[in-house]
């Protein structure tokens, strides 16, 4: 079944069912789908339809997302625009093939209008959605899919859908929508919980939204969480105890979790963690569930989910999936380099044991120390299997001698003070000479950028104050 036919099914199979939950309001499935009508048939009129790009500028409400699945619905090019971005960035991402933007002032008024038949007039080879990358090497890159990788997604294309995502699907009767609807991350275990009969649940409107409390408050199942919120979270849990037994599945993903915190995470909330990996180019890759983390397993990322098929070039990890983007939007060249005779480079260094994918470092995150690469990635494993460290940062910046040196930002664990000379020690022992760190500062958390991921250029801007 095609995407977004899949949805609009999956609606109409159990419109009495709620939807959308938020705050005090309940929205059927059936209300869903009357919106996703109105709002396609007020895009329309404004000429709106295949082939033409809309960027929305939403937040996180059941108008909001009967918004994005109407365009679906008609075929449109739809572009999240995430908070935080710069003037610039926000520039570049609404110059970039977009014919209408759409805010949460317009959705209110296209809602206004009569209710419309929805038809789904979407393409296959036509672009579905653009997601865009952090930006943190620069401008943001839009990934661009079809609506055919659509239909074949890993969580959008049910009839593709593993045990494995079945079973996750399975949790999300209460699965908890936040963030930002512009996240692939955040609409793909989203379509786990429209497709499989669960309710979008969306915290109060001016609520507190921390974690663990909301988990408790809302009796959620279901979440996704990357990796700096889960610290906080696990920070949370140990200064005040806090009910999430109603949890039956979270997901985290966004950047490496270290084996010490995975074994942490499993511990304060029960067999419940799962592990993802992917990227904005690719979409999901891999998974870590709780069976293999009860194994045993925990300095894997997962075993690749059906469909994707993983190579090892030189240290390199390219993959190949039939939902990975097509391109990058109006960008040739950047799309020439990662697509390759039908691979696509991840520029993330890693390799397989026995099914299982391991990370080693970003291709990328490379120091040049006399010369040589050094790999920030395997340098903070090294740190952070420290016991006395809860996690580590490793950056390079510029050095009279060496070129470029490196240096270390640790957070301490609780009561914890490591000693730099035996974390030297461990790295030199692991990696040899050129790896030690030439400074280390202890830091109470990693800063965190818009991404939700470690701001390691803010970590720069602190060494070289």
């Amino acid at each position: 079944m095609s995407f977004p036919e899949s949805i609009v099914r999956a609606l109409r199979a159990d419109p009495g069912q709620v939807a959308v939950e938020y705050g005090a309001r309940a929205v059927t499935r059936g209300r869903l789908f009357t919106m996703m009508g109105t709002i396609a048939g007020g895009l329309r009129k404004s000429g709106l339809g295949p082939g033409r790009g809309v960027a929305m500028g939403l937040d996180v409400s059941p108008e909001s997302l009967a918004a994005y699945l109407a365009a679906y619905t008609l075929g449109c090019r739809v572009i999240g625009v995430r908070p935080g971005l710069s003037e610039r960035q926000q520039h570049h991402v609404l110059s970039n093939e977009v014919d209408v933007v759409l805010d949460n002032e317009q959705v209110v008024a296209l809602l206004q209008g009569a209710a419309e038949p929805l038809t789904v007039e979407a393409r296959p080879d036509d672009i579905a959605r653009v997601s865009y990358t952090s930006g943190t090497t620069g401008l943001p890159k839009g990934c661009a899919q079809t609506y055919r990788a659509m239909s074949a997604h890993w969580s959008w294309g049910k009839p593709t859908w593993s045990e494995h995502t079945a079973e996750l699907a399975a949790c999300t009767e209460r699965y908890l929508l936040f963030g930002t609807l512009a996240s692939a991350v955040v609409q793909d275990y989203l379509a786990l919980c429209l497709l499989g009969g669960g309710t979008a649940v969306i915290p109060e409107p001016g609520g507190a939204q921390l974690f663990p409390d909301v988990i408790e408050r809302l009796r959620i199942t279901a979440t996704i969480m990357n990796v700096p919120r889960l610290y906080q979270m696990l920070d949370a849990l140990r200064a005040t105890p806090t009910d999430t037994s109603s949890l039956r599945a979270m997901v985290v993903a966004g950047s490496p979790l270290p084996a010490h915190r995975l074994a942490d995470a499993v511990r304060a909330l029960g067999p419940v963690v799962h592990q993802a990996y992917g990227q904005s180019e690719t979409g999901g890759l891999t998974a870590l569930t709780p069976d293999d983390i009860a194994a045993g397993i925990l300095g894997s990322v997962g075993r690749p989910l059906p469909g994707v098929h993983i190579d090892i070039r030189d240290g390199e990890i390219y993959v190949r999936t039939d939902y990975m983007m097509s391109e990058y939007l109006g960008d040739p060249a950047e799309s020439a380099d990662v697509l390759v005779d039908g691979w696509l480079r991840t520029r993330d260094l890693g390799y397989l044991d026995d099914g299982y994918l391991y990370l080693t470092g970003r291709a990328r995150d490379v120091i040049i120390v006399d010369a040589l690469p050094v790999y920030a990635g395997p340098i903070e494993r090294v740190l952070a299997g420290h016991p006395d460290v809860d996690q580590a940062y490793v950056v390079g910046a510029a050095d009279d001698r060496s070129g470029e040196a490196v240096h270390a930002f640790v957070v301490p664990r609780a009561g914890h003070s490591p000693d730099s000379t035996v974390l030297s020690a461990l790295v030199r022992a692991e990696l040899g000479e050129s790896s030690v760190p030439r400074t280390y500062t202890l830091v109470p958390d990693a800063p965190i950028a818009a991404s939700g991921k470690p701001d390691k250029k803010a970590l720069l801007e602190l060494y070289r104050r």
